[in-house]
């Protein structure tokens, strides 16, 4: 019984970073991806409401591992897409990360 909920509790973590990085993908300006040297906005919002659209059928528990699997691009979105694309309109460009020594 525990694990049920854990498991739910963990599904619906998962679904609400894919949710988020789906709306953030959506609210976003597309010349916002281009500006910022990134994959297209189509090419993020399918890839996000895709792992978004797992993620909501596998709160029922019957996906499972691909539940898993699905949350890694909006991972990757929240992760380097986002930071790279939210300084865009502001009139200044952020230098890149990890540019190193």
């Amino acid at each position: 019984m525990l694990q049920q909920y854990v498991m739910l509790a963990l599904a619906l973590v998962l679904f609400g970073i894919e949710v988020w990085a789906l709306v953030d993908a959506a609210r976003r300006p597309a010349a916002a991806f281009v500006a910022a040297g990134k994959r297209t906005k189509n090419f993020w919002l399918v890839l996000t409401g895709v792992a978004a659209a797992v993620g909501f059928v596998g709160i029922g528990g019957s996906v499972g591992f691909l539940q898993f699997i699905a949350v890694v691009p909006a991972g990757v979105y929240l992760a380097d897409v986002r930071p790279a694309v939210s300084g865009y309109g502001r009139g200044q460009r952020r230098p890149p990360r990890g540019g190193g020594w």
